[in-house]
């Protein structure tokens, strides 16, 4: 990033500097990377408890079709993603990506079906890129708006259910993917019940004059505390969950980094809308006859991190490079290192032993199935 020009801040920022909490650079944006707390309490309580996290740095962008009709809305994406967004029912959310013409991943989103429009949630390091995206090959029928008027707050972790929904009677009643909009303490909210922990949760968009007072409602509860990037990142690595710019970028395909659950039946070989997406002839040839490497899960052994970007061998004299990490650093809940990286497909099968360059030397890992925790999604 160049330094010299200024940090953006969130509506949130003199709360966590209020809150004592450590300050960094990350996407452009003047980012919590911890408080006073700790990454690994802040890791642990968010597991057992309930944690708060600014993700205002997220682009929240409006998608409507100039017919009016949702139906035209999800065609027009569908243009754009591999995904079945026709077919999504009203007031939910689905995961989902950009392609490219080789196949290789732009950048990668929620997609919620509001009613007659979408509602699309891009990350941070991307939301210019992607707005231009989606204007350069949707503005024949589609009206494209980054929203910077508001503030997105998630309350993540097991106690999330009792935070979140005090304020709006009925929100417990969500289902994992769920959205709805109304009221949190006369704050026009739009809430889903999703997240990037692997735990319940919710992600509250919020208009940002009234971000902190939202936020500081939630942190008034015994249960919920503020968390920093630094536990946000070893949170979703132990869900197995990747990180734009690590573990997914345009040199990785949605088959490669073992994203195929988000290519529906209605966009694959056969289906009643095949292809027409960027990349489409890769993406579902790969479907069928798999891709050559994979993204797996790594469990080093002993206490030793192996992280990003350490060479992957088949053998401990380091002759004969595999692979490389992706993710990688201590998993607080699993009490040891982990990791994430891309292997050919012939050594993807979890117990096979694999070797990691970490300060020449050559440590012994194994290939683990993901994710490394069980996810605790209110389904």
């Amino acid at each position: 990033m160049d330094d010299t020009v200024p940090l953006k801040t969130t509506p949130l920022h003199d709360l966590h500097l209020s809150r004592g909490a450590r300050m960094v650079p990350f996407a452009g944006y003047d980012m919590p990377v911890q408080y006073p707390m700790g990454v690994l309490k802040e890791h642990l309580h968010t597991r057992t408890s309930a944690g708060l996290f600014d993700v205002s740095h997220m682009g929240q962008v409006l998608l409507r079709a100039k017919s009016g009709r949702y139906e035209d809305a999800a065609l027009a994406l569908e243009r754009l993603v591999p995904v079945d967004i026709l077919g999504l029912k009203d007031g939910r959310q689905r995961y989902g990506f950009f392609t490219d013409e080789n196949g290789g991943i732009l950048d990668d989103l929620m997609i919620t079906h509001r009613g007659d429009h979408l509602f699309v949630v891009v990350n941070a390091a991307c939301k210019d890129a992607d707005v231009a995206h989606m204007k350069a090959h949707l503005s024949d029928t589609c009206d494209i708006e980054l929203l910077e008027d508001r503030a997105l707050i998630a309350v993540q972790g097991p106690r999330a259910h009792e935070i979140v929904p005090q304020m709006w009677a009925g929100l417990d009643a969500m289902k994992f993917m769920d959205m709805r909009e109304g009221p949190l303490h006369d704050i026009d909210c739009i809430v889903s019940r999703s997240g990037y922990t692997g735990e319940d949760g919710y992600e509250i968009s919020v208009p940002a004059e009234r971000a902190t007072e939202l936020a500081e409602i939630f942190l008034s509860h015994h249960a919920c505390e503020a968390i920093g990037l630094g536990a946000r990142d070893s949170l979703r690595l132990e869900a197995g969950l990747c990180l734009y710019g690590n573990d997914i970028d345009t040199t990785t395909s949605p088959i490669e980094a073992g994203l195929e659950w988000a290519i529906q039946k209605a966009r694959r070989r056969g289906g009643e809308r095949e292809g027409g997406f960027p990349g489409a002839d890769r993406v579902l040839a790969e479907l069928e006859d798999g891709a050559t490497r994979r993204r797996v899960g790594l469990k080093p052994e002993g206490k030793a991190p192996v992280r990003p970007p350490a060479k992957l061998f088949a053998d401990a004299e380091g002759l004969n490079e595999v692979g490389h990490v992706t993710s990688g650093g201590f998993g607080p809940t699993v009490e040891g290192p982990i990791a994430m990286g891309y292997v050919p497909t012939a050594l993807a099968a979890p117990g096979t032993q694999l070797f990691a360059e970490v300060r020449g030397k050559y440590l012994p890992l194994t290939v683990t199935a993901l994710p490394f925790v069980t996810p605790g999604y209110r389904r």
